[in-house]
């Protein structure tokens, strides 16, 4: 296997993309909104990914609620954005977080019936008023504690349908002022701020099996270099203040944030400490430069991607119909599929 996670084009693979699957043996599968058409086709996708590498792989996808959500209606149910959870929070802490876990546990048996076994969620970012609103209401909360404990139930409930959570955007996006997709964000704010706001969301979260960095300067640690590229902030922030333990990947290598060819970028992920290297545009060229520069897995890299693997179980038993109509009576009074949440 080698350090890297690939997306595909379409919605079924071209015998190009098989034998690139095949030959590069990527660790993983991304799939979005250009591979969703209906369930039995994306089964199929999943499962063709997983012959063409010979094993079974992990495949990913974003479905965090609200903005992002690659499942959608008329074959899946909309989710609330992560900001609807921590309404609820705000009124009675244990109703938001049973309703943060009923909602993740909902989206894995979703993802689960597609063979789908990591989802990237959930977030920890902690937004601040002037930042980019690329965060926005997918974050949970302001306040750091709130983020957190709402986070936690959201990948509890993940887990406990057999799926994966990514931890993301480490060690934070929410105080960035520009959408990393587009361009870099630089945040200037002192050692004492980021660790009592930002970073203290993600302490707590710490344990989880898997983790995405976030493509932001960050100036005090590293004036130059995104936390993605930045072997200071990877070692000093991510894995000692942190303390974050797990497999970490890099945020999509493709996005406008970086700089650089995509083997210039997957060298400097690599070489910054990032375990994997995720690229998700499906486009061949350059998958193929992400593959003939990302590693075979070895190492500790190895060793954090098998204990993350090892760390999906099956789905406990769940009576869906009674769930779902539970979940969506806690939502209610913030949250409706047709109009929304306030």
């Amino acid at each position: 296997m080698r350090a890297f996670i690939s997306g595909v084009a379409g919605p079924a693979l071209t015998e190009a993309e098989r034998r690139f699957l095949k030959e590069a043996q990527p660790w993983g599968l991304i799939a979005f909104k250009r591979n969703v058409a209906e369930p039995d086709a994306l089964r199929r996708l999943i499962d063709d990914f997983r012959t063409a590498v010979g094993r079974q792989a992990p495949v990913l996808v974003d479905q965090e609620g609200g903005r992002v959500q690659r499942l959608g209606p008329p074959h899946w149910p909309s989710y609330p954005p992560g900001a609807a959870y921590g309404v609820l929070y705000d009124r009675d802490r244990e109703t938001g977080l049973a309703a943060a876990r009923l909602g993740a546990r909902l989206i894995a048996a979703d993802l689960a019936q597609l063979g789908i076994d990591v989802d990237c969620a959930p977030i920890a970012d902690v937004p601040v008023a002037g930042a980019d609103p690329i965060i926005g209401d997918r974050a949970y909360g302001a306040a750091p504690d709130k983020v957190a404990a709402i986070a936690g139930a959201f990948a509890a409930g993940l887990a406990e349908g057999g799926v994966l959570p990514v931890l993301k955007h480490i060690p934070g996006h929410g105080r960035a002022t520009a959408d990393s997709h587009d361009r870099l964000p630089v945040v200037n704010a002192d050692r004492a701020t980021l660790a009592a706001s930002d970073f203290a969301a993600f302490r707590p979260l710490a344990t989880l099996p898997l983790g995405m960095t976030a493509h932001v300067v960050f100036t005090v640690f590293d004036p130059v270099a995104p936390a993605t590229t930045s072997a200071t902030i990877v070692r000093d922030v991510i894995r000692d203040s942190i303390g974050f333990a797990g497999l970490l990947m890099s945020d999509d290598i493709s996005m406008g944030a970086l700089s650089g060819s995509l083997r210039e970028r997957t060298r400097a992920a690599i070489a910054a400490g990032c375990d994997m290297v995720l690229h998700c545009n499906g486009k061949m060229p350059e998958m193929l430069a992400v593959a003939a520069e990302a590693p075979l897995l070895a190492g500790e890299a190895a060793r954090r991607a098998e204990s993350a693997l090892t760390a999906r179980k099956p789905a406990a038993p769940i009576d869906l119909p009674a769930r779902r109509a539970e979940f969506f009576n806690l939502m209610a009074a913030v949250w409706q599929p047709a109009r929304g949440w306030a």
